[in-house]
């Protein structure tokens, strides 16, 4: 565990690991490779039924600043510069994409051992400024994210959360969408030796009046395979076996049964990702 109550994305993020993590109905292939010169080199393919998506990554490392910069099969460019550590605790990222001139985004993320703070601006005559703080310790920390659009002077997004971080267990309270939506999670260890976990998650929307309930659990069958599976009140049920075959080199197959509809077939995903 870190010493301090980390970003706002953290809050409740291990529950949602293993509840939606490395779940897939598509067929997905990654490969790595490293040049001499130590640029890393990302390929990937999905096929999502008919449609197949592609992109190349390229990354340079050099020092504290990192390139990478990203190719899709619709001819967008994405790039991203971070720069880590420029001040303690301090890490700053550009980013942007071509031909979307007005995708230009600056994030600045701050790190302390009892704060931690993310804003994001747009470069844009009129840009939407992002704020997101953190305040507490590695055990107890209570956050806010927040959106402003200059071009209409109104707050889009407003969102507020807590944690709570045991031993063994992390439990979080978020509430958003403007308050319209109330979700709580819980995460727990049952054994560190073999990573057996379990997780909920409960989201009561205000609005409808209709809850969503996410039960899952994850078991390391060996070093190197792990199943993982999950249920929701809406019938649907997930499961996937992954394998590390070699170091970050990992094959995963996962399913998914709609049990209210056992007329409809299962839903295979296959992914492969490998790296040297």
């Amino acid at each position: 565990m870190g010493k301090g109550p980390g970003l706002y994305s953290d809050i409740g993020k291990r529950a949602r690991d293993l509840l939606y993590r490395d779940y897939q109905t598509d067929h997905k292939f990654t490969i790595t490779t490293y040049s001499p010169t130590g640029v890393a080199i990302t390929s990937s393919g999905l096929k999502k039924g008919d449609l197949f998506l592609a992109d190349v990554n390229t990354q340079l490392k050099n020092k504290n600043v990192t390139t990478d910069i990203k190719v899709d099969t619709n001819s967008n460019l994405l790039a991203t510069v971070t720069v880590d550590e420029a001040a303690p605790g301090l890490k700053t990222i550009l980013s942007f994409r071509i031909p979307d001139q007005s995708s230009a985004k600056l994030e600045v993320q701050y790190l302390h051992d009892y704060a931690g703070i993310s804003t994001s601006l747009g470069l844009t005559a009129n840009p939407i400024v992002n704020f997101s703080g953190v305040v507490g310790t590695n055990l107890l920390s209570l956050g806010t994210d927040l959106s402003f659009d200059t071009k209409v002077g109104a707050i889009t997004k407003c969102n507020a959360g807590l944690s709570f971080t045991n031993t063994d267990l992390i439990a979080s309270l978020n509430l958003n969408d403007k308050g319209d939506a109330l979700s709580a999670s819980y995460y727990h260890i049952v054994s560190p030796l073999t990573m057996t976990a379990v997780s909920a998650e409960v989201t009561h929307s205000f609005c409808t009046n209709e809850n969503t309930i996410s039960v899952g659990t994850q078991h390391q069958l060996d070093p190197l395979t792990t199943v993982k599976a999950r249920v929701n009140n809406l019938g649907k049920a997930n499961a996937l076996i992954q394998h590390e075959w070699r170091p970050k080199s990992l094959f995963t197959i996962s399913g998914e049964v709609d049990t209210k509809a056992v007329d409809k077939s299962a839903k295979f995903g296959l992914a492969l990702a490998l790296k040297p």
